[in-house]
């Protein structure tokens, strides 16, 4: 999820675990543990500019290198900070792992995929119940968590995981909706998926994307649901196909394999982007959750080497009429 939910949800825990004693460095501590898994994002190389998606939420989100990064904080810390408040360096530990420990179980209720179980294997899990960033699920436990703090109450952090976990089931109430409305727009067609996943929309559970795949196109449509239930009708786009889609690009070059990776990481489900035929898309994310307009992008280059790699993309040109369209739908317009 995004930084401040991080360090907010990375501090309610040490915090929840205190008498009225240390409740504020608790917080702090954990606030901090709780960002630091997300230092991955610097592993990137100008080279290869696939290698950052290839690093994100893999080895630093492993359950097993969870003590691993408690004590790398610890170490960086308590000298800093911790040991000014009489904490012994064990207490400095205990609280940074057990703000680091909320990261990647946080990061698995969202969409993008999280390697819980690096090395022993490349699976990205996901729940798919709460939005990377999400206003509502956020600012109570970011309020309770400064409250506890500065009260030195550790029940207002309690409080917080509580919210916490009640939003992220009701976020688990809602895939489940979503999914069986996802279901009955592909059964209402004639189609029988290959594969069908439901995402929630930006910043809210009330409106959910849903991709589902045939064996030649994905279509993509968006649902609210539970809450006054609406489907808002999408649009298909065609699979990747070299063949049909890049007849020019060599099976053996540097950008054919970077297509691969790039596969990987979205989960197949990759296309052809309508606007520019050099471009492929990650169907799966949009600010529109009934659209195509993806959110990243991989770019080839046709007169380029064979050991040239391919241009990453993000696409926010159009942001604020995205989230306006998005409004309209969440308000149930």
């Amino acid at each position: 999820m995004d930084p401040l939910t991080q360090g907010a949800l990375g501090a309610a825990l040490p915090q929840a675990t205190r008498s009225k004693n240390h409740v504020g460095i608790a917080g702090a501590l954990g606030f901090v543990a709780g960002l630091a898994a997300d230092l991955d994002v610097f592993i990137r190389s100008d080279a290869d500019p696939l290698m950052f998606l290839e690093y994100h939420r893999q080895f630093t989100h492993s359950l097993i290198f969870i003590p691993v990064g408690g004590l790398a904080c610890a170490l960086a810390l308590h000298w800093i900070l911790a040991r000014r408040w009489q904490l012994t360096f064990a207490q400095t530990f205990l609280f940074c792992t057990l703000g680091y420990a909320t990261h990647a179980l946080l990061d698995m209720c969202t969409s993008y995929g999280t390697m819980l179980f690096w090395p022993f294997s490349s699976e990205r899990f996901s729940w798919s119940v709460v939005s990377i960033v999400d206003p509502l699920f956020t600012v109570p436990i970011l309020i309770l968590i400064l409250l506890a703090g500065l009260r030195r109450k550790p029940v207002l952090a309690r409080i917080a995981l509580a919210w916490a976990g009640l939003y992220l089931a009701a976020g688990a109430l809602q895939h489940q909706a979503a999914l069986a409305m996802g279901g009955e727009i592909a059964a209402s067609r004639g189609h029988t998926p290959i594969r069908l996943e439901v995402k929630p929309s930006f910043g809210n559970i009330l409106v959910w994307k849903t991709i589902y795949e045939t064996p030649d196109r994905f279509y993509v449509d968006a649902v609210r649901a539970s809450a006054l239930p609406r489907v808002f009708s999408g649009v298909s786009i065609a699979k990747l196909d070299h063949g049909r889609d890049l007849p020019w690009l060599d099976p053996a070059s540097q950008q054919a394999r970077d297509i691969e990776r790039f596969r990987r990481f979205s989960d197949g489900f990759v296309a052809q982007d309508p606007e520019n035929p050099n471009r492929i898309i990650d169907v799966r994310y949009s600010f529109v959750p009934n659209t195509v307009s993806a959110l990243w992008s991989i770019e080839l280059a046709p007169e380029a080497p064979p050991t040239a790699h391919v241009h990453y993309r993000t696409h926010r040109e159009h942001a604020r009429e995205s989230l306006d369209k998005l409004w309209r739908m969440v308000s149930g317009e």
